[in-house]
């Protein structure tokens, strides 16, 4: 066995570094197969092979740096290091002309929180949302995909980049039909929008949100209430776009105005269209793949920030589909 005495000088942080009732170093511990006693201001890293204790002492020493620097050091922020590859970062200069990259170069500043990419998939995506009049965040479930749009979007909002925010879903569960359903317009959206309000209360209080809302400055609505618009000077996103037909994607795609920015997210593996209907979602892949000023980023399983188990079910899943 191998050991690493690492000393803190600040008891306090320290004590943020092992969370209540050390449960930050439990977690560390379970994750590395490593042992972190602790002994007054100090940390010994107990680990089979020096590579994994230099591992686990670096992984406490950057924790360490984030709440030097007034960070959070939580579940999230242990799986975003174990998770995301730094070597390249020494490289990057932040954007001066967006300042949410001020503090780091895939940081995404909201009123309510920081938001940080937890995997390097996700930290090419966010680069993208960035970088790229149309981005497009294909891949399943839980990997996080509309959440950092909105954050995206939030972020660029407040810095002033762009005058409002668009947030939209194919309501394919009521065929678009929704005058179908009981109760007024809003009570009839609201199901299928629900998603999209959960990530902007994340970000905006909830006066602020309310206020943005009622103004219209920040809209949430169903793919068909975008037909014959013209979305200039906003951050618009369609969600759960595999669920959009070729007509639909077409029809939004072409709604890019002056200063905007798009973003569609959707997973392949979850079209609910009727037997026949082509998605709109692979359409575009096909189509826009290599036009300048478009992105496409991909997510597997491991880019998973849900419940463990939701990586493991998507994989079961996908291994299943070739005797499907």
């Amino acid at each position: 066995m191998n050991e690493l005495v690492l000393e803190f000088p600040d008891n306090r942080l320290l004590m943020d570094l092992c969370g209540e009732h050390g449960r930050n170093l439990t977690e560390i511990e379970n994750r590395l197969s490593v042992q972190i006693p602790q002994r007054g201001n100090q940390l010994i890293v107990v680990a089979e092979d020096e590579a994994l204790a230099e591992r686990t002492a670096n992984l406490l020493e950057t924790l360490y740096d984030r709440l030097e620097a007034g960070k959070t050091v939580e579940a999230a922020d242990i799986d975003r290091e174990l998770r995301l590859d730094r070597s390249d970062e020494e490289d990057e200069t932040p954007d001066d002309q967006l300042e949410m990259f001020s503090g780091g170069p895939v940081e995404i500043k909201t009123r309510k929180k920081l938001v940080e990419p937890r995997t390097d998939a996700q930290k090419a995506y966010v680069k993208n949302l960035f970088e790229n009049e149309m981005a497009f965040g294909i891949g399943p479930a839980g990997t996080g995909k509309t959440y950092l749009a909105v954050a995206v979007g939030v972020s660029m909002f407040i810095q002033g980049h762009v005058d409002k925010i668009i947030l939209c879903r194919p309501a394919v569960e009521a065929g678009e039909r929704l005058g179908f359903l009981p109760g007024t317009q809003e009570e009839k959206v609201d199901p299928y929008m629900q998603p999209l309000y959960d990530a902007l209360n994340d970000f905006l209080p909830g006066k602020q949100l309310a206020k943005l809302k009622e103004e219209k400055t920040i809209e949430i609505a169903p793919l068909a209430f975008m037909r014959g618009r013209t979305l200039s000077n906003a951050f618009v996103v369609l969600d759960e776009a595999q669920n959009a037909t070729t007509m639909q994607m077409k029809m939004f795609l072409t709604r890019l105005g002056e200063g905007s920015r798009m973003v569609i997210t959707g997973d392949r593996s979850q079209v609910d269209l009727p037997r026949g209907v082509t998605s709109g979602l692979r359409d575009a892949e096909r189509l826009l793949e290599g036009i300048k000023g478009i992105s496409f980023n991909y997510f597997t399983a491991d880019d998973v920030v849900r419940h463990p188990l939701v990586a493991a079910i998507i994989k079961a899943y996908e291994a299943d589909e070739p005797l499907a």
